[in-house]
């Protein structure tokens, strides 16, 4: 069974469609880049996995618990599924420290002792511990960033979702933000990322997905699509974003 099972998801709004018949899977330990033009439905579809957009056609399964069915208990899933978001969605007004240890004392009903703990842990992961009393406005973009990563990961996710990560970054930030991504791939984390970042996509990615148009025009290996992709969208894009 696939960690994360999409199939034939259609998604409106209103009258306009954003997302037609999509279908991929995701294995254990899996990275996939979902890359394309802005406007695609790449950001929608990642967020429908975890049900923060409702779709109202197909299916999504996430270890084997389906993400539309009335009866799923989507805080629950959602607390499994860790979210990184492209402006970081850190409280402003809570201390790091703060910030990682809600969630897991409102969700997983751990103490305050050991959320503090856990919560710190992963903040050293990141390279941070030593901004733990500090506030998110206090940080760089980047570090941020590299919080909200702590803060999802101090959940125990049995997946990651990132919603382009890097874009509200300045270019000197972008590194240290991937760096942290690439050490999580090849640990085996099961990851489904939203990115233009294609040097990361060539270093971690299982396969690459290429939306255009709110469908999926190619799912294939990261070799086969920096190789030999079939469609000339495709082809075009990837001219476009190398050349850059």
């Amino acid at each position: 069974m696939a960690m994360i099972d999409i199939k034939d998801v259609n998604k409106w709004y209103g009258t306009f469609q954003v997302l037609t018949d999509c279908s991929t899977s995701v294995e254990k330990g899996q990275v996939i880049v979902v890359c394309g033009p802005s406007g695609s439905g790449k950001s929608t579809l990642i967020k429908c996995v975890n049900a923060l957009e409702p779709f109202q056609k197909g299916t999504i399964t996430v270890d084997g618990v389906s993400v539309g069915d009335p009866k799923t208990d989507l805080p629950k899933l959602r607390s499994r599924i860790g979210m990184v978001f492209q402006n970081f969605e850190l409280f402003p007004h809570m201390s790091v420290q703060a910030n990682l240890t809600i969630g897991q004392m409102k969700v997983l009903g751990r103490t305050r002792d050991q959320a503090d703990e856990h919560g710190l842990k992963y903040l050293d992961r990141v390279g941070l511990k030593a901004h733990a009393h500090k506030f998110p406005g206090q940080l760089s973009g980047g570090q941020q960033q590299r919080v909200a990563i702590a803060r999802a990961l101090s959940m125990d996710p049995i997946a990651m979702l990132f919603d382009e990560p890097t874009s509200a970054l300045d270019p000197e930030m972008i590194n240290e933000v991937l760096d942290v991504m690439v050490e999580l791939a090849r640990e085996g984390m099961t990851m489904m990322c939203v990115t233009h970042e294609m040097g990361f996509a060539k270093t971690v990615a299982h396969r690459v997905i290429f939306m255009d148009k709110g469908q999926i025009v190619e799912d294939c290996s990261k070799a086969d699509f920096f190789g030999t992709t079939r469609s000339e969208r495709a082809q075009s894009f990837l001219s476009k974003i190398l050349h850059n």
